[in-house]
């Protein structure tokens, strides 16, 4: 007996936002190798992402393994991005806080100007 050997797609999607989601789920690739670097195994990963299918996980390990340097660029970038989006998130907070500032003074001027 023989085995037909065939090259399988891995099972990754890029979004159009660049994100790389697992399989079917819409989990992300860097979530995945955060859980599987932190050290859980493939079957503990799909017992906490139970959208994941477990074969989908072994072969997106297996694609980090053989394609480590171009994925931990990606994943390089992802943070940076990531890092971005706080920075941004943390300035849109305070512009908003000082706007909640500005509108309770001239909520109190116009309460004294009104008296």
């Amino acid at each position: 007996m023989s085995i037909a050997i065939q090259a399988d797609t891995p099972p990754l999607r890029v979004e159009s936002d660049g994100a790389i989601r697992v399989g079917n789920s819409r989990v992300l690739l860097e979530i995945l190798l955060a859980s599987y670097q932190a050290g859980l195994t493939p079957e503990e990963i799909v017992r906490d992402f139970p959208t994941l299918a477990l074969p989908d996980v072994y072969a997106a390990i297996a694609y980090y393994l053989r394609h480590k340097e171009s994925v931990d660029e990606y994943l390089h970038e992802r943070a940076m991005k990531g890092d971005e989006m706080q920075e941004r998130a943390k300035t849109l907070n305070s512009k908003s806080v000082k706007l909640a500032e500005i509108r309770s003074k001239l909520a109190a001027r116009r309460a004294e100007e009104g008296n």
